[in-house]
This record gives structure tokens, C-alpha cells and sequence, in this order.
């Protein structure tokens, strides 16, 4: 392995695994609803935190949770001054073809760690294999922050390019959601990366309909999608306000409260997931895996600064349509129901080379959490049946 390349367990003093509980048996939660029976009019209710923070220090295990991370080899390594961390699973299959998996927020690189190994060693030996690539966005986790201001994700793209080629991947695909999206369509727009990243795919787009049409000239799925996604965008991104505006605020506000990142971390795993899992075990054990890497790695104040140096929610559809971010490779997008904004096939196909297109209404934002089986088996088929064809 290239000496530019060090090899990383995670490994939490047990001092600060105890500081952690101890905050939390110290803390002085809300007793009532903001007005009597709010439910979820008001944010999240307060019975599903409730039920999460006692599951967190009754029966929660910070140490199986670490113990499950470092189950998939991580390494750092240095790009234009950052050290930049990565999980990078080789496949046994000499065949695979290398993937990489852009994670965006709150979900950090954890977000992969169902399916990476369905993807790197498959079950079946005849589908196919991949090197699965996972890198924490600067700021994330054990990625250090930009050193200026300014930075975008088309600046994280060209770092993870680089990433890619020190792995010797000259040539590879890429899974991305949420603001990993921004990043894959930069690595499929961009000519200067065009002979490297081959095929995407996305479980998360922003892109609209022609504001001519009429609710008439609708399908019922593409009515529905912009119902949510005008819901979405009114009544549920004050976080991404809050992040946008002011990061110091948030910062100092949470980097040491684990309560308060149970709160504002975790609401989104409540209100873009399918309600269904909320009660599972295993869905609150990530819920709070990826609370406790947020808390361990001390990266809220940084991890808003996506929110802070890039478009606003609101111009994401126009961005996804400009000429210079169309998606020049072929690329498979997912919509997921219980998404923030699901999107449809035609708005899709306005944002690049759309060539493969799928609905789930079973999954949510965290598609990769949520249903690895249902998008590996995505992943396959659109990189399968475009990556040999280039």
C-alpha cells in the first residue's frame, strides 16, 4: 500500500465513552409537548425521542457500534492539504469495478456500511462485484475541514477524484445522495473527469417538471412528488436555515450536547425515513451510531458548511439544469417515496443522460440504510448494463 496511505481504526478512549453517558444521565430534557397533544405539528413527537433516548442509556452499545464500523477497512490520506478519511472494501472478485459512495447530511460515511458488503462480495458470484470506496466529506467525521472559505462540493469532487486515482481507479463509477449528489454530477459533468467516472447512480435528485405544465398534464406519481417536495421545502428545512446562516451558532449549541445532536441529528432519520422502521431496533442503533460519530469526531460546526458555501435548497432544480451540471454519463436515478423530495422519470431525464429509472416506496432518504438489498440490486443493473458499453 502507497505510504501516502495510513491505515485507520476507530477507537474511542473509554474515558470519553463514560464523559458521554454521564452527559446524558446529567441532562435536563423537556418534560411536555411544546402545547398539549402538538404530535408531529410541532417537530418530531416527543415519544419517539423519549423512546430513543432511553434506548441510548439502557441498552445502546457504543462499543458493537464501533466494533461494526471497523469491520470495513478505513484509511486516511492527505489531498491538497486535508486528511481526507476513507473505508475502501476490495472485493475478492478480480472482475469488480470500483464504486464510489458520496454520503451527504446528517448521514456520514457509516451511511454505506449495509451495503457495502453486498456490493463488494455478493452472494451470488454471478453479479457483479465492486471495490467499494467511502470517503467522509471534509469536515465529516475524520475528514478535515476546508482550510478556506469558499469550498464547494466541486472542490470535494476533484479530491475524491484524486482519491480515486491514488487507489489506481483511472476508471469508476459513483452511488451518491443528498449533497453527495452534488458531487457525483460534478464527476459526470465535468469534462475533465469524463474518461473516469463511467456510470452513476443517485437515490436523492434535485430537478423540476416544465413550470408549464398543468396539474392536469400531471401523472398521479409526479403530482404527488411535487406535493411533498413543496412540503418539504415549507415546513421542514429550518435546520438547513439555521446551517446556511449561522454555523457558529450551531456549534456551540451542540458540539457537546449529545442530547441536543439526538434532537437535530436525528429528526431527519424520523421524518425522511419509512415510518415503519422507527421502532426497530437495528434503525435506532444507527440513528444513534451516526449521533455518536457526530459527538465522538466533535464535526456539527463544520458539517453544516455544505449548507453554507453551496446553493440553497430552493435553486437546487435550477443548478441540477444548467448546461455546465448536466450529467454527461449515463446515470440511474432511484426515487425513494419517504424522501425528502422524490422525484419523477421526466424530471430526471431534464438533468442528463437518464438511462435507468426506478421507484421504491418503501425507502427514504437514507436509501442505503433503509433498503441496501433493493439498491445494490439498482446499482447492478444500471452499472452492469452501462459500464462494459463505454
Amino acid at each position: 500500500m502507497s505510504e501516502l496511505i495510513k491505515p485507520f481504526t476507530l477507537a474511542i478512549p473509554e474515558n470519553e465513552v463514560d464523559r458521554l453517558h454521564n452527559k446524558l444521565r446529567d441532562i435536563r430534557r423537556p418534560s411536555q409537548d411544546v402545547v398539549p397533544n402538538a404530535g408531529k405539528d410541532y417537530g418530531f413527537e416527543t415519544q419517539w425521542a423519549e423512546n430513543l433516548y432511553n434506548y441510548w442509556t439502557n441498552k445502546f452499545s457504543w462499543r458493537k457500534a464501533e466494533e461494526h464500523i471497523n469491520s470495513i477497512p478505513q484509511y486516511t490520506t492527505s489531498i491538497e492539504g486535508l486528511s481526507i478519511h476513507f473505508a475502501h472494501q476490495r472485493s475478492r472478485n478480480p472482475n469488480a469495478i470500483p464504486i464510489l459512495l458520496v454520503h451527504g447530511w446528517p448521514g456520514p460515511f457509516y451511511e454505506f456500511s449495509e451495503i457495502i458488503p453486498l456490493l463488494s462480495n455478493p452472494d451470488d458470484i454471478k453479479d457483479q462485484a465492486f471495490h467499494c470506496i467511502a470517503p467522509s466529506l471534509p469536515g465529516f467525521c475524520f475528514s478535515s475541514a476546508p482550510t478556506r472559505k469558499g469550498w464547494t462540493m466541486k472542490d470535494t469532487a476533484r479530491i475524491f477524484h484524486t482519491l480515486m486515482l491514488r487507489l489506481g481507479y483511472n476508471q469508476y463509477c459513483v452511488q451518491a445522495g443528498d449533497w453527495g449528489q452534488f458531487v457525483a454530477r460534478e464527476l459526470g459533468a465535468n469534462p475533465a473527469y469524463a474518461g473516469a467516472c463511467k456510470v452513476i447512480h443517485l437515490n436523492y435528485f434535485p430537478g423540476a417538471l416544465p413550470s408549464e405544465l398543468t396539474d392536469a398534464e400531471l401523472t398521479e406519481q409526479e403530482f404527488a412528488c411535487r406535493a411533498r417536495g413543496i412540503d418539504w421545502r415549507t415546513s421542514h428545512v429550518g435546520y438547513a436555515v439555521l446551517m446556511r446562516t449561522r454555523p457558529h451558532t450551531v456549534g456551540w449549541m451542540l458540539q457537546d450536547n449529545p442530547v441536543g445532536l439526538l434532537a437535530f441529528v436525528g429528526e431527519k432519520y424520523e421524518e425522511a425515513a419509512n415510518p415503519e422502521v422507527q421502532t426497530d431496533q437495528q434503525w435506532m442503533d444507527h440513528i444513534l451510531t451516526t449521533v455518536c460519530l457526530y459527538y465522538f469526531s466533535s464535526c456539527i460546526m463544520t458539517s453544516t458548511l455544505p449548507y453554507f458555501e453551496n446553493v440553497r435548497h430552493d435553486e437546487f432544480a435550477e443548478y441540477a439544469m444548467q448546461e455546465e451540471n448536466l450529467i454527461k454519463c449515463p446515470f440511474g436515478y432511484t426515487s425513494c417515496w419517504f424522501d425528502t423530495a422524490p422525484n419523477s422519470k421526466r424530471a430526471a431525464e431534464r438533468t442528463g443522460n437518464l438511462v435507468f429509472y426506478k421507484e421504491r416506496d418503501e425507502t427514504g432518504h437514507f436509501a442505503c440504510l433503509e433498503n441496501p438489498e433493493g439498491i445494490a440490486e439498482d446499482v447492478r443493473d444500471v452499472v452492469s448494463a452501462h459500464w462494459s458499453r463505454l
